[in-house]
């Protein structure tokens, strides 16, 4: 269990936010197959303080329809702006807010946002504090090491973090600097977790069972944060939990799952962002789901090509009627990829 204020999550596996992901679907689908706790895409404060009237900002404010708790994140690099941001998605529902001191995209560094913030240790404490001193929500912090090899002060921010009144800490186990390069390094988050009282979430590379812990072991996190490995395999979750909880091996969804997922996926989207641009923000997640699934590059890219949300449906729908009954499908390995397809399959799908 994991507890942050007042709400108590089912388990300590959460989803992260990763902009133009998390969306409302996904993370209903998330919570589904088992994320104890879903945090929505980033937001800026500047374009939440403007009263933005972009479709995509509208659909990123927490919603009053969505399970409690509702958990926004805020990217932004003035203290007062960060407040004014964080009491007005908390008027629109928010019930936790989470600030963003982990995206590595050059665009936010440019505007000294996200990681980039790691560099001035007094400015990170003054938006902290003006953050938690805005709202009666609770407050939480994402981030990274450090913004280089030269310059991991995680130990610094995690303190400050604390002090100010974070009630939680999620890190990426990378610098600014690797972006999403090489491997995530943990060793320096066990420290971070024996100075710390609050909950201490580990974040990066957690694509397996055995990863989720091994991390677990090594730096006695409370919990882990699961952001690209989800993508497409929203049943990590639940194959983590049961693996921590007994030691074995959770099976992989029957394909009459995998389809029903992938359709509740489609339809949502559709639904979320109209027919037009829900049938473009499909492709992607599509695309995820069919690196875990017999189906060639070739069929890709015929799913690609459609253009209307029933093309979309009545494509599903084909490619799975023409899987075998007894067919299964392996778990997802670190290096995930296309699998190979079967003799049966490939007459079909390579057409």
């Amino acid at each position: 269990m994991l507890t942050v204020g007042r709400y108590t999550f089912a388990n300590a596996l959460a989803l992260a936010p990763m902009a133009g992901v998390t969306d409302r679907v996904f993370r209903d689908i998330c919570r589904e197959k088992g994320a104890g706790m879903v945090v929505g895409e980033m937001l800026s404060a500047k374009m939440t303080l403007k009263g933005s009237k972009k479709a995509k900002t509208q659909l990123r404010i927490a919603s009053h329809d969505e399970p409690e708790p509702r958990i926004i994140q805020l990217l932004g690099n003035d203290p007062d702006e960060m407040a004014q941001a964080a009491q007005y998605n908390v008027q629109q529902g928010a019930q936790i807010i989470d600030i963003n001191m982990g995206c590595p995209a050059k665009k936010v560094c440019k505007k000294a946002a996200g990681s980039s913030l790691l560099k001035d240790e007094h400015l990170v404490s003054e938006i902290l504090q003006a953050v938690v001193q805005a709202v009666d929500v609770p407050v939480i912090l994402k981030t990274r090491l450090g913004w280089s090899e030269e310059h991991k002060n995680i130990i610094r921010i995690s303190q400050i973090a604390q002090e100010v009144g974070i009630q939680l800490l999620t890190v990426h186990g990378r610098t600014r600097e690797q972006r999403f390069n090489g491997v995530a390094r943990y060793e320096l988050l066990a420290e971070v977790k024996r100075q710390l009282d609050i909950p201490l979430l580990v974040n990066g590379d957690i694509d397996s069972p055995e990863k989720a812990r091994d991390v677990l072991a090594l730096t006695q996190a409370d919990g882990l944060m699961i952001g690209r490995p989800a993508q497409g395999n929203p049943w990590i979750f639940k194959e983590i939990e049961h693996f921590l909880a007994t030691g074995k091996h959770l099976d992989r969804p029957c394909l009459e799952e995998q389809k029903h997922t992938m359709l509740t996926h489609l339809v949502g989207l559709h639904a979320l962002y109209g027919e037009f641009s829900g049938t473009k923000i499909a492709r992607k997640h599509i695309g995820w789901y069919f690196e875990h699934l017999p189906f060639s590059a070739a069929s890709l890219q015929r799913f690609f090509s459609l253009t209307t949300p029933e093309q979309q449906l009545d494509f599903i729908h084909t490619v799975f009627d023409h899987l075998p009954d007894d067919m299964t499908t392996p778990a997802p390995t670190a290096q995930t990829g296309s699998i190979s397809m079967t003799p049966a399959i490939a007459p079909f799908v390579s057409a």
